[in-house]
């Protein structure tokens, strides 16, 4: 058969193009202490990057090739970097979770990150080891593309942050929340709303223009309703998925979520407009006297004229993200192969601190990473026993369509996020609608939108679907930073044979130093155990059971029952050791 030689030409050229646009894009990172005072109440320690806070932005263009390498500086902590949002294919050892793909980078230690980056859109990158980021190791990562479907929309692109901000350091705070004396497990409530990193931030605006503002919930906790006075957003990303138009006068933004959105400026400098994040308090147990929950800015077309105090949170309806639809019409999965139902609970244990489970399990880390107990095992990869106890884990084969239920019995909101993939939002219910019925459930949007991260109402369900189609280790957890400490994490092994195929021989020299300098073994299962796999003897377990009856109100009893006891026979002991004075008559 001849072929002609056009049929060549163009695959070549492409080739050839990408080639010359694909670069090298490095970063040299030392991670240390500074001293910041963000909303101006507090001077405390935070996690820098080269002597400075906030953090850098990264940014790299759609098919470069990214290289972090990462200097511990901090002296008493280990660290990591995890690119939330990216999916590494072929390179799950780079996605940064410590005790699930690597260890922690010990203090005085060196890490590189390299991988190339595939896709575009509004990303983050921030610490994962346990509570870390919310001290500052958190910022933006930002993914160009030359095949933007926007980019003819708008002038500028303007990167805007939204967080929570604490005064106590999250190693003290989360010793206080995962305590009996906080059986009822409140989160910390945060001391402030920042907007890049401080607050009453001013936006230099041209009448005429039109912007793209690609805005990130940085947070620990705390959702934030989103708003710019007297003008529309017009929502064109979520999570690094193109969406077609959809305007919105305000947005609920939960943390880890990201939202781009085109904002068209007025033709005159009259005035200057608020713009306003303001924090969830429905997520807050308490509400302390004289919290501010906002934080204002203001799109300043003048400087020379006022700039206004903002409308209540309550002048605003938020949009509802569910309604959106992807750029490219992906269709429903209609077809499912593998269903994880989770469900959802905070509960005590018998330390009398509370944590969080799904099905009755909470989430402990392996003494293994987990990504090195794939590669150490062989055929036995495949087997969920190796995991572990305490790391809810599920095998996924190849190209299976797999679908996620998860069942919220917690009144509480909670955010949910999907490593390694960005999945199809199928069914989110009501608060209060309970477990998720299959038989009552309506039906679902032909070509559903497609995210990683997404709320999960109180008391309510989610139904989620993705292709495993990224061999990997990836966790699904929520991402409120106290939930994960509390244990609200799953572990997703997908396709552990073809993880082994990619990645047999090729994990870095220092990313296997790091976990010597730590102690932490590198092969074997859950446990260390590389003799017998299915043998869990000595392997991280969370406390045990509660006796049945017991519930948290009967805990705070119990322990102020116990330290009154002990504060009596103290002083009973007091006045028994104090010296006899000789009678006088």
């Amino acid at each position: 058969m001849a072929v002609s030689l056009s049929n060549f030409l163009l695959p070549i050229s492409l080739l050839l193009a990408a080639t010359v646009h694909a670069a090298t894009v490095t970063y040299d990172f030392d991670v240390s202490w500074v001293y910041a005072n963000p909303d101006g109440l507090q001077n405390r320690p935070v996690i820098g990057i080269n002597g400075q806070w906030p953090i850098p932005t990264i940014r790299v263009t759609k098919g470069d090739r990214l290289v972090v390498n990462v200097k511990n500086s901090l002296g008493n902590q280990t660290t990591s970097l995890h690119f939330h949002g990216l999916y590494m294919n072929g390179t799950n050892h780079m996605d940064g979770v410590d005790a699930v793909t690597q260890c922690g980078i010990a203090p005085g230690s060196t890490f590189t990150h390299n991988f190339t980056v595939d896709q575009p859109g509004t990303y983050w990158y921030h610490s994962h080891v346990r509570g870390q980021y919310p001290d500052g190791l958190r910022g933006p990562l930002i993914v160009e593309d030359p095949d933007d479907p926007h980019k003819d929309l708008y002038d500028e692109e303007i990167v805007l942050t939204f967080s929570d901000w604490y005064h106590g350091m999250m190693t003290d705070l989360l010793k206080g929340f995962i305590s009996v004396a906080n059986p009822s497990g409140a989160e910390p409530v945060p001391d402030s709303a920042l907007v890049n990193e401080t607050q009453n931030l001013t936006v230099k605006i041209e009448p005429g223009k039109t912007y793209l503002f690609r805005m990130i919930n940085m947070g620990a906790f705390a959702a934030h309703y989103v708003w710019f006075e007297d003008h529309t957003m017009q929502i064109v990303e979520v999570d690094g998925v193109y969406t077609e138009p959809a305007d919105a006068d305000m947005l609920y933004m939960t943390a880890a979520q990201r939202v781009s959105v085109l904002i068209t400026a007025k033709n005159d400098s009259n005035s200057n407009f608020a713009f306003v994040g303001s924090m969830d308090q429905d997520l807050f147990d308490v509400i302390p006297e004289g919290l501010n929950p906002n934080v204002t800015g203001w799109l300043v077309y003048d400087d020379a004229k006022e700039k206004p105090p903002p409308k209540e949170v309550d002048s605003f309806e938020p949009f509802d993200d569910f309604t959106l639809v992807p750029e490219d019409k992906e269709e429903l999965y209609d077809h499912v192969d593998h269903t994880v139902q989770l469900d959802l609970k905070m509960d005590n244990l018998n330390d009398g601190a509370n944590y969080a489970f799904f099905n009755d399990i909470t989430y402990v880390h392996p003494k293994v990473p987990t990504l090195y107990t794939v590669l150490s095992t062989g055929s036995n990869a495949t087997n969920p026993a190796i995991y572990g106890s305490n790391t809810n884990q599920f095998v996924l084969k190849a190209n299976e369509v797999v679908e996620i239920i998860l069942n919220n019995d917690d009144p509480g909101k909670h955010p949910f996020h999907l490593h390694g993939h960005a999945f199809q939002l199928v069914h989110r219910s009501e608060d209060e609608a309970g477990f998720y019925d299959s038989n009552a459930a309506p039906s679902f949007p032909a070509t559903p939108m497609r995210r990683d991260t997404v709320l999960v109402h109180p008391n309510g369900n989610i139904v989620l679907r993705f292709r495993s189609d990224n061999p990997g280790v990836w966790l699904f957890h929520c991402h409120i930073e106290w939930h994960v400490a509390s244990g609200l994490v799953a572990t997703i092994i997908e396709r552990p044979l073809d993880i082994q195929a990619q990645l047999a021989g090729k994990i870095p020299q220092d990313h296997l130093d790091n976990c010597k300098l730590d102690g932490v073994p590198t092969a074997g299962n859950a446990a260390g155990n590389t003799a017998d796999l299915l043998d869990l003897t000595g392997e991280n377990r969370s406390p045990g059971t509660l006796p049945a009856g017991f519930t948290a109100r009967g805990i705070v009893a119990l322990v102020f029952s116990c330290v009154a006891a002990f504060l009596g026979m103290a002083v009973i002991g007091w006045y028994g050791m104090a010296p006899i004075k000789a009678k006088t008559g």
